[in-house]
């Protein structure tokens, strides 16, 4: 999938400036805008898949909660089309730098935190300390819960980029193998090609799982402050 061990953390650069930007904005033309009364069979089943995302991610929220479903249906196509494109022959993928994904989930986690504290103050405040919690126990309980809080976002960013990460890895590991393997023996060098068939169809699904993931995680700490 790439050149080495290091492309995937390497910032692209045509003529000497950085093509990041235009990369991340590019998944989004391989979702149109239907401009006809009757849509093709790709734009259907963009739409459809779209609608079962949404039902699935808004089912336990609110009125109030759900609506954020344009911002995680537009979070969730992103991610899942900028986790796609990194299986594409020597290219970027945008979700393998933790510092996006960071930017990604900082933002999200506090405007969830925020609209609690706005809305639901009290029983914000009451997530950080259990009911029926001995008096001694409050300090250090209240302190661990708001460490937990806080390492919410980098949790959402570590996950991605680190499930991301490896995967890109491992095809690449094993892709060099099956090469080196072709000069020695080719049935063991089929036998890896196999593997390597099959590791990148189970990229392709965590890919969306973890699209899904992120976006779920993001709607639960919405769902707990709403």
């Amino acid at each position: 999938m790439n050149e080495n061990l290091f492309t995937p953390f390497t910032i692209p650069m045509m003529l000497g400036i950085p093509i990041t930007t235009l990369i991340i904005m590019f998944p989004t033309m391989l979702f149109p805008t239907p401009s006809r009364l009757i849509n093709n069979r790709m734009i259907t089943i963009q739409q459809w898949l779209t609608k079962l995302t949404s039902k699935q991610l808004m089912i336990t929220h609110n009125p109030k909660g759900r609506t954020w479903s344009l911002m995680f249906i537009s979070l969730f196509l992103f991610i899942t089309s900028t986790n796609l494109l990194g299986m594409l022959p020597h290219s970027f993928t945008p979700t393998a730098q933790l510092s996006m994904n960071l930017g990604m989930a900082i933002p999200l986690w506090a405007g969830t935190v925020v609209t609690g504290f706005r809305n639901k103050t009290k029983i914000s405040l009451a997530h950080l300390l259990p009911l029926g919690t001995p008096t001694f126990l409050i300090p250090m309980l209240v302190t661990i819960e708001t460490i937990s809080l806080f390492i919410q976002p980098l949790a959402l960013a570590v996950r991605l980029t680190a499930n991301i990460t490896a995967g890109h890895l491992l095809l690449h590991l094993i892709g060099s193998m099956t090469l080196a393997l072709t000069n020695i023996s080719l049935f063991t060098a089929f036998i890896t090609f196999t593997i390597l068939t099959l590791l990148a169809i189970l990229e392709f699904a965590v890919a969306l799982i973890q699209a899904y993931v992120f976006t779920l995680l993001v709607s639960l700490y919405l769902q707990d402050n709403t």
